[in-house]
């Protein structure tokens, strides 16, 4: 679950989509709805400068519209620039579909929502997220060819959530090298908060090190599972003031925040939650200024958009693993990069996707 959290307040703007806080100049949004099927969905599309916005759908039981809306716009953000800084030939997208994955997804309702994205011709091309699963990417494939993440009998890549996670891992690693001299994470104390696909295949990871593993989640009989499996403790009290080396946020995004910056005791934050800062300058430097590694999601998440990228470009799993590999050099690269600078690792790895859309957009003028 990696719903970006904000207070109501900030979300009620008198402009429904140009003066909502988390619009950022998106070159589209678009409000799909549909009586017979009960779909309600937006698009968002964030920038396509470098290529056809690609991100995932996710399907989520928001508490009203705009709380929806302010995912869809900062997911796809996010996704311009975890395509930018990971070289890849794509802009930045993101849906979300309205209502409860659980009871109220059907064959039709994904059908129909695929209709709507073929009707934007390619420039958004949708994937697996939350509340979404790879035979519902293979429903949306029955209507339109701009979907990835398919089944891989289907010729497609498969879940990219193995991939997301092994992404970062690879982050973690870094940060690791960067804070302790050494990426060995074997005895070394991680926090893992979310195990949903993503978050258990990082434990897996991590127990393979020999790392000390603390898992949190509201589904306790997924924690009673993965406990056993992989000897993961489960943690049941405050998980930011938890005496961890690695506090690793695979679930809600803006979990680092006013309320909980403050008790945050692990020395790094390497996790695969999308927007972890809730305020991305104040709590970037408020992280820096206590010496805490903040491997940035954007960054160390993109496994899952590497894996499905691959379904573009026709490129095998080894190809896959090797991209997916670099985000170690990239991770360490940005660290040294933040600190020979003195900004934040956040705005460091900005920089670098910014510029490489800046670049992109000159050379398109020329």
């Amino acid at each position: 679950m990696q719903v970006d959290v904000l207070n109501a307040n900030e979300l009620k703007k008198t402009a429904p989509v140009f003066g909502q806080l988390s619009f950022d100049d998106h070159e589209q949004v678009v409000f799909c709805n549909d009586k017979d099927t009960g779909l309600k969905a937006i698009i968002s599309i964030h920038s396509t400068v470098l290529g056809p916005a690609l991100g995932g759908t996710r399907m989520w039981n928001y508490a009203n519209e705009w709380e929806a809306l302010n995912d869809a716009l900062r997911l796809s953000r996010g996704m311009t620039f975890k395509s930018a800084i990971t070289g890849l030939n794509l802009g930045g997208g993101k849906a979300v579909i309205i209502g409860d994955s659980k009871t109220q997804k059907t064959h039709e309702l994904m059908r129909r929502f695929g209709e709507f994205v073929h009707s934007l011709s390619g420039k958004y091309i949708t994937a697996e997220d939350i509340g979404m699963e790879t035979r519902d990417m293979d429903t949306v494939r029955e209507v339109t060819p701009y979907v990835t993440g398919i089944s891989e009998s289907k010729g497609g890549a498969g879940n990219p959530s193995p991939i997301t996670a092994y992404g970062v891992f690879m982050g973690m690693k870094a940060a690791a090298k960067y804070k302790y001299g050494s990426d060995d994470l074997e005895g070394k104390k991680v926090m893992v908060q979310g195990i949903g696909h993503v978050g258990e295949a990082l434990v897996e990871h991590l127990s393979n090190e020999g790392a000390q593993i603390f898992i949190s989640d509201i589904n306790l009989p997924k924690l009673e599972e993965v406990s056993k499996k992989y000897g993961a403790k489960i943690y049941t009290d405050d998980i930011y003031s938890a005496d961890v080396d690695i506090y690793a946020p695979c679930a809600l995004g803006a979990s680092i925040n006013d309320e909980t910056i403050g008790r945050i005791k692990a020395s790094i934050i390497a996790g695969a939650a999308n927007n972890q800062l809730a305020d991305e300058v104040r709590h970037g430097n408020i992280l820096k200024d206590k010496g805490i590694v903040y491997a940035p999601d954007f960054l160390i998440n993109a496994g899952g958009i590497i894996n499905v990228y691959a379904e573009l470009e026709g490129y095998d799993k080894k190809e896959i693993i090797r991209k997916t590999e670099n985000i170690y050099n990239t991770t360490l690269e940005i660290l040294k990069m933040a600190e020979s600078s003195g900004i934040t690792s956040h705005n460091a790895a900005l920089k670098i996707a910014q510029q490489r859309i800046d670049d992109r957009k000159k050379k398109n003028l020329n």
